[in-house]
């Protein structure tokens, strides 16, 4: 199983935008993808729901795994996401959307 940790610099944290961009581009993926608050339970991170439930303020560091081919390139992609402030009206949505 791939892992990474990352710091997330949204000004927000995972709320609301910056969640929906996370959750979107996690679920491109197409790969079981968990995120978890330092001693927490993971929990799916393609859920909007489950992403905001955890609460992660900005400066928190989380940690993100994957399992399967192409699990360390996807965990890249969604920490460099992560480590953006998505906040930012110039950060485009994955996909082009």
């Amino acid at each position: 199983m791939a892992q990474r940790t990352v710091v997330v610099a949204s000004r927000v944290g995972l709320h609301a935008r910056p969640a929906m961009l996370f959750t979107q581009a996690a679920a491109a993926t197409g790969l079981p993808v968990t995120i978890a608050r330092p001693g927490g339970e993971p929990v799916d991170a393609t859920s909007i729901l489950y992403v905001m439930g955890l609460g992660v303020p900005s400066g928190e560091e989380v940690t993100l795994a994957a399992e399967g081919d192409g699990a360390d390139a996807a965990l890249d992609g969604l920490v460099t996401l992560l480590a953006t402030d998505l906040d930012a009206q110039d950060v485009p949505a994955p996909g082009g959307a």
